[in-house]
Formats: C-alpha cells, structure tokens, sequence
C-alpha cells in the first residue's frame, strides 16, 4: 500500500459490527498520526442489507469517499457483498472475505438463488484473496459476536501500525466485560 492515500473498504450485512469495526480501525489510524477520513453507508441495515464503510487514510486525505476501482483493500463479513464491492477494488489489491453466508430475504423466501462459486469468482479477480472462518474463530475466542474483532485482526497484519495502538484502542472503545474475548478474538485474526 504505497499510494500516498491508503482505501480501505468494509462490506457486510447489518448486525455483523460493522460500524463498531470501522471505528476501531479509524481509531487506531488517528493514534498512529494519520488524517483518517470515514464514511459509511447503511442500506436497511438494521434488516440484514447491505452495510459499507469507506475508511481513507494518510498524510492529508480530502474525502471520504473511495473512487470505483480505488480500494486497496476490502475488508468483507460477507461473501455475497464481498463479491459485490469487488469492483470498487483496483487492480492489484487485496481482498479479505469472511467465509460466511448471510442469506438475504429474496433468498430466504426463495424467490432468489444464492450464487454459487462466490469464494472462487472472488479469488478469479483477486489471486491474493484470502478467507477466513472468522465465525469459528470468534466461538473459539468464546462469543460469536466477536467475528468483526477476528477480522480486524487478520486485516492487522496488512497495516504498519504498532500492535499497541490496536490493544488500546479495543480498551477504549469495547466494553469491559466483553474485553478479554475481543482481546483473543483480535489474537486469533491476528495470528491466522
């Protein structure tokens, strides 16, 4: 990530921590000295829609917003809206996918198909992709709701910042009867 603005792009459905997730990730960038900019779009999120969150940061960053086809990495809960962020990825980025359907209600009420292969088409356009199990990682840690906390740390190991700006940002901003196993989730995610 040698631009001189770093993107990094957030997609999943409502309910999977995603806001709690980007503003971690915000946190830790400002701790580390960087203009960070934020911007997150919630699409009937409290139903289970699509949820996204634009995260920018660098020496001086002047909207929030990224481009189509500007991200360097995104970060996705979800595989099918994983899949549909791909395109805001550019050439030669990364992507790292929570192995996880979320079916949405066209689905469920099957009027819809899920799409097949996603992991596979996701990896077709981004060799570099990597999955995680992120939900076996968070009953691992001892609660399940901690999937955003795993894959925060998994995407740790991408960003150049000192693991000390993670630990205290967590600190602050996770309650503290739920610190210990958001501490081991982030661990996990780290460690994979």
């Amino acid at each position: 990530m040698s631009n001189e603005v770093t993107n990094i792009l957030i997609s999943g459905v409502g309910g999977q921590g995603i806001l709690l997730a980007s503003e971690v990730l915000s946190e830790v960038l400002m701790l580390a000295g960087f203009d960070v900019k934020k911007n997150e779009i919630h699409g009937m999120s409290q139903r289970g829609g699509s949820v996204v969150s634009h995260i920018r940061y660098g020496k001086k960053v002047y909207s929030s917003i990224i481009p189509e086809g500007q991200a360097d990495m995104l970060l996705g809960f979800e595989l099918l809206e994983t899949y549909r962020y791909l395109p805001l990825v550019r050439k030669g980025g990364s992507v790292l996918a929570n192995n996880l359907q979320v079916f949405p209600a066209p689905v469920t009420l099957g009027k819809e198909s899920y799409p097949v292969d996603i992991p596979a088409k996701i990896k077709a356009a981004f060799p570099d992709t990597k999955l995680v199990d992120g939900l076996q990682l968070a009953s691992d840690a001892g609660n399940q709701r901690t999937v955003n906390v795993v894959l925060l740390g998994a995407l740790s190991k991408n960003i150049d910042i000192d693991d000390s700006f993670w630990q205290q940002t967590l600190q602050k901003m996770v309650p503290a009867k739920y610190l210990e196993e958001n501490l081991k989730a982030f661990s996990l995610g780290r460690n994979l």
